[in-house]
């Protein structure tokens, strides 16, 4: 569990902690490339990302807003 907000270069696993959205068979890998300062509800962020393969190449770029207790 990430206990400060997530850093550019981070791996994360993302899951349903996170948000509903990546519960079971959503769950991904995600390399944070930033995290917005925009504000949101408390205790959550938006992360941009890519999501990464099970080889660790990365496939998808995305942005996501995830609870950073989940993390």
């Amino acid at each position: 569990m990430v206990t400060a907000r997530p850093s550019p270069g981070d791996l994360l696993v993302i899951d349903g902690r996170a948000s509903v959205q990546f519960s079971g068979d959503r769950s991904l890998t995600f390399r944070v490339v930033s995290v917005s300062d925009q504000p949101t509800y408390h205790g959550w962020v938006w992360l941009t990302g890519y999501v990464i393969n099970r080889r660790g190449n990365a496939t998808t770029k995305r942005e996501i807003f995830v609870q950073l207790a989940g993390l």
